[in-house]
């Protein structure tokens, strides 16, 4: 029976210390993150902008919508442009909304978006860019996860989370914008 009390005892022991580790390393560890990646589009601006600045054209290109075609998705706000909304709800996409804060006609529009399951909001832009024959579309979003040492671990991943999902949706964007 004391055999049996040593080795709880121990085992307790090490997962405190495990736990203890993991605690304090996501301490130390930084706050905040940015996604960016980048793509150069044979298409004017305004052909790759219109694909922009409508929520609803979002589902054409981003990977989100197409790994989940039954994501609830409601629009508010006006149809395009500043103040535009969607929100969305998915089994596998999770919850989100999506509001476009800043926008410059053809070259620039920014947006806020919020994840209130995990308490997280951040913010991006999508820059368009002359780049001789071509526009090069540049797609950012960054955000600060705040004090919470395990969610710190979600930031140092997150370029590696949600970039590739950045390089896709590019990808379809030029696909779509390149197509007459």
């Amino acid at each position: 029976m004391n055999r049996i009390i040593k080795i709880v005892q121990w085992t307790l022991a090490i997962v405190g210390v495990v736990a203890l580790a993991v605690v304090g390393i996501g301490l130390v560890l930084p706050s905040a993150f940015q996604v960016s990646r980048s793509i150069e589009v044979f298409a004017p601006p305004e052909r790759i902008f219109n694909h922009v600045v409508d929520p609803r054209e979002w589902k054409r290109w981003t990977v989100w919508n197409q790994r989940d075609p039954d994501m609830e998705v409601h629009y508010a706000g006006p149809p395009f442009g500043q103040g535009a909304r969607w929100s969305w709800n998915s089994r596998t996409e999770g919850k989100g909304t999506m509001t476009f804060v800043k926008v410059v006609p053809n070259e620039r529009l920014g947006y806020e978006l919020s994840f209130p399951d995990m308490g997280m909001k951040s913010s991006g832009e999508i820059i368009l860019e002359p780049a001789g024959k071509a526009t090069r579309v540049t797609w950012t979003n960054a955000g600060d996860v705040g004090g919470n040492p395990l969610k710190r671990y979600v930031a140092v991943l997150m370029d590696r989370m949600v970039g590739p999902d950045f390089e896709a949706g590019l990808a379809n964007l030029k696909r779509l914008a390149e197509t007459p």
